[in-house]
């Protein structure tokens, strides 16, 4: 089972957790949404809990619930500019097909 963090994703996590003040890492996992059946999950994690997977790479620590792992495993989380816009990117392989806004995905 793997997560892999790019630099320009590592160095993002880094600065927003800096901006923050707090936080072990970036919590990353999946929630029911859309008509394609999941959404990715970003959001900060101020604590270990006992059923997560943690994946530390490039000093940053990502965690995944155990539960998750099998929707996000092989997953590269990356960290783009496109123009003005700037966002993480999900380059998951498990994914088999995405509704046509892009909002969800199924696997």
């Amino acid at each position: 089972m793997s997560i892999t963090v790019t630099e320009n994703a590592a160095r993002q996590i880094q600065k927003q957790l800096q901006k923050r003040g707090s936080g072990v890492g970036l919590r990353l996992g999946v929630k029911t949404s859309g008509c394609s059946g999941y959404a990715y999950v970003l959001d900060y994690a101020d604590e270990i809990a006992n059923d997560d997977i943690v994946f530390d790479q490039h000093g940053v620590k990502v965690l995944v619930k155990a539960n998750d792992l099998d929707k996000l495993n092989g997953i590269e989380l990356d960290y783009a500019k496109e123009g003005f816009n700037e966002a993480f990117k999900f380059n998951n392989p498990n994914v088999k097909g995405t509704c046509g806004c892009g909002e969800s995905f199924s696997v």
